[in-house]
């Protein structure tokens, strides 16, 4: 019985499963895998009930390239599974802690820097009042005015 993919010239059953393997994944249709699994190259393997390691570059160029150029193509629009959904938040939310932190730690240095720039006015303010109310006074009268 023909099959509707043409096989390379390396092909057989397992590029023949892969490739059934990979047009269930875009459909969104898998037998094996969760409904909704992304399309990655161990999952293509995974759905083709075959090893991961199974799926090499150097037996299946071809195939590897489709995948990778689907991937490059649809790969965001792919919809994710709740588990990696809350991952990405998590990571997300880790990230968005860290800046938090960096720019608190920024403020308080900035607020020290602050402080440090009053005191010196405020000592400096004194200084010349100091030596304002020390200097003596002139004996010379202003002309024209």
């Amino acid at each position: 019985m023909p099959s509707k993919i043409p096989d390379s010239p390396r092909g057989g059953r397992a590029e023949t499963a892969f490739r059934e393997a990979f047009d269930r994944l875009k459909r969104g249709n898998p037998n094996l895998l969760p409904k909704g699994a992304r399309v990655t190259q161990n999952n293509v393997a995974r759905e083709a009930g075959l090893d991961p390691s199974a799926l090499k570059k150097a037996r299946f160029p071809t195939l590897i390239e489709e995948i990778q150029h689907w991937i490059d193509q649809y790969g965001d629009q792919q919809p994710r599974s709740p588990s990696q959904s809350i991952y990405a938040q998590r990571n997300r939310n880790r990230t968005l802690r860290e800046q938090i932190e960096a720019l608190k730690s920024q403020r308080d240095n900035a607020l020290a820097l602050l402080v440090e720039a009053d005191s010196k006015i405020l000592e400096l303010t004194m200084e010349n009042q100091r030596l304002q109310a020390t200097k003596p006074k002139s004996n010379i009268s202003r002309l024209g005015g």
